[in-house]
């Protein structure tokens, strides 16, 4: 309690700028604070509770897009102050402070007590009360949208919500159409793409415990982490969860086999360090992981003809790959690997073979960037063709064909899945079941608006209107 105490004396500031554009390109920043901590609880002092049955598998009653389950987080003054306070030592720290949740979807109601709650996000990432130093405010309070990361286990062993351990709560940032993302995701979905993660809505509360009030954060995207956890529930896909999962950071082109960019975070409160190339598994043999990963990228780059063919079949689900790229291109996803090496995560199994996870997916259909025009731009020219991947599985005449074939199954007419109708209806439905709990306590992003983000190059794109509208200009400016 004292140290905890003693950590508000302390606060300063991290000297962040943050922009509007997404790119996600992090640089390690050293800021100066004295070096205050939060002390972990001892693994051998949480107690083990028995994990609550799901009533059907985790991704399915979690990540239902036909619901909107409520959430509220508990969490005391003091707690709050915390969360606040590391932000100012650090805004990219990944402290967890103590709270209590309630999750009500339908009938069922979940209660946990002591789950762990962060900050994240990159260049999104600010403070959800008040300016800089500023502690809570319980007579004007000054709220913010922010993204949330829950854990539930991390200070009761064992705890789950529903069978899962870990939640991500994302705002709709720059979305007025509430919508970009879970479009995508669902879309990945729809065609089959099951490395995708998964992501529904949610209705966010927030009651600081000393208030008397609640406050209502408005409506949020449950999003799921991935992590360990993002593989066991790709259980018979997946071979085993117990191979090496990477995520991929601002300048990941899979073109350079050099093992100082691989590493594991390490942020605190005084330090901020991301590699290129994150290990999220297995940190115990990271010198192992890391040879994997640069005898595939060796061998990505320098093989050729015949020979890159017959191993690039062998080392990764060619098919699956392009039916994601495919996804990722209709839907005008410019922040990716093959336009600006970034927001993607990827996993080895025991037997090295390589998986590609789509990331990270807000601006997209319209809010673009980096690219003249995210709708009409060539599907076969998308990026940059120094990362090789995607570039050189399209100079293969049968699986550049493939490929086109993916993108046009996507935009027919006959199937739900990209065409310009089939898109407007599911829109519609999802926000007609949104659109009643839009307005929030924070003040912000109060209304649905059929426009992309302002900062974006194509202002005049929409969604939902027939004039310009994203789906069909995308759908008609494909390979035949």
């Amino acid at each position: 309690m004292y140290l905890r105490h003693f950590l508000f004396s302390f606060v300063v500031c991290a000297g962040f700028f943050f922009g509007t554009v997404a790119c996600n390109e992090d640089s390690p920043v050293v800021p100066n604070p004295p070096d205050v901590e939060e002390p972990q609880v001892p693994e051998d002092t949480i107690p083990e509770i028995k994990p609550p049955q799901p009533e059907s598998s985790i991704l399915k009653y979690l990540y239902d897009i036909e619901a909107l389950p409520s959430l509220t987080l508990e969490i005391p003054t003091e707690e709050w102050n915390l969360l606040l306070a590391y932000f100012d030592q650090n805004p990219m720290n990944e402290e967890n402070i103590k709270g209590n949740i309630t999750f009500v979807k339908g009938a069922d109601t979940y209660n946990l007590s002591d789950i762990g709650i962060r900050l994240r996000g990159n260049t999104s990432r600010r403070r959800p009360e008040g300016d800089w130093e500023q502690m809570h405010n319980a007579d004007h309070p000054e709220w913010h949208h922010v993204h949330f990361a829950l854990n539930f286990k991390k200070f009761v062993k064992g705890q789950t919500l529903a069978g899962a351990e870990k939640l991500n709560l994302k705002w709709f940032k720059d979305d007025a159409c509430y919508v970009r993302e879970v479009y995508c995701y669902d879309l990945f979905k729809r065609f089959g793409v099951w490395t995708a993660p998964r992501s529904s809505y949610c209705r966010l509360y927030i009651k600081i415990k000393e208030d008397p009030q609640t406050i209502y954060y408005g409506v949020y995207e449950l999003l799921e982490p991935i992590d360990k956890e993002y593989l066991k529930n790709r259980n018979g896909f997946y071979s085993s969860a117990e191979g090496n999962l990477w995520k991929a950071n601002y300048g990941a082109d899979l073109a350079y086999a050099d093992k100082n960019l691989m590493g594991i975070e390490d942020v605190t409160l005084t330090y901020t360090y991301k590699p290129v190339y994150d290990l999220k598994t297995n940190e115990k043999q990271l010198e192992a992981a890391k040879t994997e990963l640069a005898a595939f990228i060796t061998n990505l780059k320098n093989k050729k003809g015949d020979d890159f063919k017959t191993w690039i079949g062998q080392a990764t689900d060619v098919p699956l790959l392009l039916k994601t790229y495919a996804v990722n291109v209709i839907c005008g996803m410019w922040d990716d690997y093959w336009n600006n090496k970034n927001n993607f995560y990827f996993y080895f199994d025991p037997q090295g073979k390589f998986y590609f996870i789509p990331y990270d997916y807000d601006n997209t259909l319209g809010t673009s960037l980096l690219m003249d025009d995210a709708g009409r731009q060539d599907v076969l020219r998308w990026g940059n063709d120094q990362h090789p991947l995607i570039k050189k599985l399209l100079e293969i005449p049968e699986y550049r064909t493939m490929y086109i074939s993916y993108l046009q199954e996507l935009a027919d007419s006959k199937n739900d899945y990209f065409y310009v109708d089939k898109s407007i209806a599911r829109i519609q439905q999802w926000q007609n079941r949104i659109r009643n709990f839009i307005s929030n306590d924070t003040g912000e992003d109060m209304y649905l608006e059929d426009r992309p983000a302002g900062w974006g190059n194509r202002g005049e794109y929409r969604l939902l209107e027939r004039n310009n509208n994203f789906f069909r200009v995308r759908g008609e400016n494909l390979p035949k």
